[in-house]
């Protein structure tokens, strides 16, 4: 037996696996990273348009709703142009979306206080770590739990948009409850989704340009699953001013 080719096929083997392995490592950071980013950029702007301009969006309510069509739009786009675009575009896409969610949210500022807020962001936070482990440790297929949150999600825009106009407390409670339980199974969904896709990015099926902007998509999936999360935990867990 040829001892020394053994040993360079195995060492190439370990060497391929390693690189593999750090590929991977590197996308799964770039993910969490700007997800990290997108939130501070949006707590920054939530809180800064609280302090500066809440009077002026408060009594020009078209603005308000021409932000929330722009996000819309924005990322629509974003995702739909994903695979023509460059990196860097994507990554401005993000930061913009980031910062008009920002403005948007300011209204938390002024309808709850900042302990109640803050407590709500760390049960978040809690609430998003143990999920999105489960989500990557767990050898269960949530295939179907994505589609089923998906759904649950379609119905929960429709029946948020009808209690606008019926202004039901109770109706409003339920739609918390609900929201809360489709976030918590749509992190761990995206999660496993993300593990996944930084495996082909391990395996070299996409190159170093898409593999960058997927990250940006990744991390604007968990982005929007924790800001969600979060506001439905707020409905619950807010002391109103």
């Amino acid at each position: 037996m040829d001892y020394q080719k053994f040993n360079a096929a195995a060492e190439n083997f370990s060497a391929s696996v390693s690189n593999e392995l750090a590929i991977q490592s590197a996308f799964i950071n770039r993910v969490f990273l700007w997800m990290t980013a997108g939130l501070a950029i949006t707590a920054f702007a939530a809180y800064f348009t609280a302090k500066n301009f809440s009077d002026y969006i408060a009594a020009t309510p078209g603005i308000f709703w021409g932000l929330i069509v722009a996000e819309f739009l924005l990322v629509l786009g974003l995702t739909a142009a994903i695979r023509t675009i460059s990196p860097a575009v994507a990554v401005i896409g993000f930061i913009l979306f980031a910062a008009l969610n920002g403005v948007t949210l300011s209204w938390i500022f002024l309808v709850y206080n900042l302990n109640s807020i803050t407590a709500t962001f760390l049960s978040t936070s809690l609430t998003f770590g143990i999920m999105g482990l489960y989500g990557w440790v767990t050898k269960r297929d949530l295939t179907a739990i994505g589609s089923l949150g998906t759904m649950f999600l379609l119905g929960l825009i429709i029946s948020s948009v009808i209690n606008i106009f019926l202004r039901n407390s109770t109706f409003d409670l339920i739609i918390s409850a609900v929201g809360v339980l489709v976030f918590v199974g749509l992190t761990a969904y995206d999660t496993q989704k993300i593990k996944q896709l930084a495996i082909s990015v391990g395996y070299g099926e996409v190159s170093e340009a898409d593999s960058r902007k997927m990250s940006i998509i990744g991390a604007l999936t968990l982005y929007l699953d924790f800001v969600n999360l979060f506001l439905y935990l707020l409905r619950f867990m807010g002391n109103r001013k």
